[in-house]
């Protein structure tokens, strides 16, 4: 595969600025437009550039986990994060709030609407990195018609 070492040089540049762009519009999204879609979109047009500078040995590279795991984990979040206030008696997708006063911190005001957005930041994000890995091995079998080929079996009937 031929490598474009300007789009590898530019992605390392934009990569970093992309995904703290994501993190922005995650942790802004409950009072700002953005969130957990917006960021997990972001986060994970950062990987696909990613992998269109260096394949999906780059993504598997920056991204260690697979895809999965982050699609499971935002799934479980979201969904226990939007039933919790019904074993409070609320009302399914309430939100709460909290406020902590750590010491050297301040305020620290948090609601429940964040960790909602950072499950279904996991599941945009786990997605496409599922979606890139599935593009990367269909790409990878294309290059080697070998592996692409199923294998002849003997089945023992000869031919009449």
């Amino acid at each position: 595969m031929r490598r474009s070492m300007v789009l590898e040089s530019l992605v390392r540049v934009v990569f970093p600025s992309a995904m703290v762009l994501a993190l922005y519009l995650l942790f802004a999204g409950h009072n700002q437009p953005g969130g957990g879609f917006v960021g997990g979109l972001v986060a994970g047009a950062a990987f696909a550039l990613r992998y269109a500078a260096g394949g999906l040995d780059e993504v598997r590279r920056v991204g260690r986990v697979p895809g999965r795991y982050f699609v499971g984990a935002g799934l479980f979040l979201a969904v226990v994060t939007s039933m919790a206030p019904l074993l409070f008696g609320g009302d399914l997708l309430q939100s709460g709030k909290i406020k902590l006063h750590p010491p050297l911190l301040g305020d620290i005001k948090l609601n429940s609407v964040l960790a909602f957005d950072i499950g279904v930041f996991g599941v945009v994000v786990g997605l496409v990195l599922m979606m890139l890995s599935a593009f990367g091995e269909a790409a990878v079998s294309e290059d080697d018609p070998a592996a692409a080929a199923p294998k002849a079996t003997d089945s023992g009937a000869g031919a009449s």
